[in-house]
């Protein structure tokens, strides 16, 4: 659902969204951010009307007013522009609008956290940490036979009060079901919130826990390598015996012992 799963038209319009998003006000986001996941659900749960909004073939002026007239007082009054905004744009496929808006909707969330925005990327990793880890926990946010509402409160006490809002709110959109899982969802949306911010997302796998001093110098070195500032997500994985493995995108740069071990032994087969 990443900006770069959007293609053709549905891309630029895409960018033209991202524009009108950026001229809303920061002390609107949180709610923007609400309504457009709002919107986004329930273009997914309503094929015709996804359909119509999409349809190329339509006067866009009717697209966006019917759109208008039937989210009128239901959503803000920034949510309804843009989402009347994006009916009238061209999209390559119907499913490609709500997966826009909903990734607004994380950008806006992003928004509302401010100054925190670094805490915000740091909470969704570890939030993500968690659940992997925790076999029953991962189990019961993936149980079809509970509800959204008990998932949600499971979520709710287990971060209530020890992650900012705008984490919390966003832990408990990725139970939604628009990605393949709960911990895909959030490292989606921890890559999403660090591109709203120029930055990009690396994983860097090491047997043990890198110093402060490392970090900053990893991160240092990523960021002169890629143009633009590198966040690091810290996975401590003792099966790689020593060395590190940092994927960043598509690229893999692989210097655990674990790897030129398997390296040679490939070698050796050959």
């Amino acid at each position: 659902m990443a900006k770069s799963d959007l293609r053709g038209a549905s891309a630029d319009a895409m960018a033209a969204l991202s524009d009108e998003l950026s001229g809303a006000s920061a002390s609107d986001a949180a709610q923007l951010g609400e309504d457009l996941f709002a919107v986004a659900t329930l273009l997914r749960a309503e094929p015709g009307l996804r359909r119509v909004a999409t349809d190329s073939s339509m006067d866009a002026a009717a697209k966006s007013g019917l759109l208008r007239q039937l989210l009128d007082g239901k959503i803000g009054a920034p949510a309804l522009d843009l989402v009347a905004s994006a009916s009238e744009k061209r999209w390559t496929r119907t499913r490609d609008l709500a997966d826009a808006l909903e990734e607004l909707a994380v950008v806006s969330l992003v928004n509302s956290a401010g100054d925190d925005a670094e805490q915000l990327s740091n909470e969704l990793f570890a939030v993500g940490q968690l659940i992997n880890e925790q076999h029953d926990l991962r189990t019961a946010l993936s149980d079809p036979a509970r509800s959204g509402s008990d998932k949600g409160q499971l979520l709710r006490d287990l971060l209530g009060g020890k992650t900012l809002p705008a984490t919390q709110r966003l832990a408990e959109q990725a139970l939604t079901g628009s990605h393949r899982s709960v911990t895909v969802a959030i490292e989606e949306y921890q890559k999403i919130a660090a591109a709203a911010h120029n930055q990009r997302v690396a994983e860097v796998h090491v047997a043990q826990e890198l110093s402060d001093d490392e970090v900053g110098r990893l991160e240092a070195a990523l960021s002169n390598q890629y143009g633009r500032t590198v966040h690091l997500n810290v996975v401590i994985d003792p099966s790689i015996i020593g060395g590190m493995r940092v994927e960043i995108g598509d690229d893999v740069i692989d210097g655990t012992v674990s790897g030129r071990l398997a390296d040679a032994r490939r070698k050796l087969a050959g």
